[in-house]
């Protein structure tokens, strides 16, 4: 077991991690469900694998013994929404790291409670507006059961719900007043129709009146008298 002040880690970074498609899938996990570091991504990918990996050593044992110990972890799954109650090992075996990041509380308020990002339920669940039930948690990576799914709400003394609903009537006023505002844009009277190419001033260029026919030289020479 080990020291308790010394827990062993629940994440394992991946073996490439400068992996460039790996990167910019993971960033891009990163953002869909509101991730703050990789290291809660590398959480899912460590408990999923886990979860593969019972499912592959019930595969190898006898019918007797899988008839005993398979239904355990296939209601323990779909105790948390992972798969249905009819689901096999070879529905296990199929499982997404994103299949399980949907089951955590900051991704069930997101998707229920109407917030625009998956930060801003990142921060309501964190700041104690959502209960869970009769109680309130402020973990975003708290997985959510399919019996927990329908009670989750905002606390009573929570004023969210009355900035999400000013900032949804506050939406249409916002595209009505963009509609108007195209019918007259700078566009229709765009400086095209008097350009400056109209007067350029090439139409009286200096060339026309070039110091060349009274250059400073002559009219010296003109003026210097001559010596005989």
């Amino acid at each position: 077991m080990g020291d308790p002040k010394y827990p062993r880690k629940v994440w394992r970074k991946p073996k490439r991690p400068l992996n460039y498609e790996l990167k910019m899938d993971e960033l891009q996990t990163l953002g869909t469900f509101g991730l703050r570091t990789k290291r809660e991504l590398w959480k899912a990918h460590t408990e999923l694998s886990r979860v593969r990996q019972q499912a592959r050593s019930l595969l190898a044992l006898t019918q007797k013994v899988r008839d005993e110990k398979e239904p355990i972890l296939l209601k323990s799954l779909s105790r948390i929404g992972l798969i249905s109650t009819e689901a096999t090992l070879d529905d296990v075996l199929n499982l997404k790291p994103t299949d399980l990041l949907a089951r955590r509380l900051q991704t069930i308020v997101s998707n229920k409670l109407g917030f625009k990002t998956p930060y801003q339920a990142r921060q309501a669940v964190i700041h104690g507006h959502i209960m869970v039930g009769d109680r309130k948690v402020d973990i975003p990576s708290y997985t959510v059961t399919v019996e927990e799914e329908g009670t989750v709400h905002f606390s009573p003394e929570s004023k969210i719900p009355e900035m999400l609903e000013k900032s949804k009537a506050k939406a249409p006023e916002v595209e009505a007043l963009g509609e108007d505002g195209a019918e007259a844009t700078p566009a229709e009277a765009t400086p095209a129709e008097a350009t400056p190419a109209e007067a350029t001033p090439a139409e009286a260029t200096p060339a026309e009146a070039t110091p060349a026919e009274a250059t400073p030289a002559e009219a010296v020479k003109e003026e210097k008298p001559t010596s005989d």
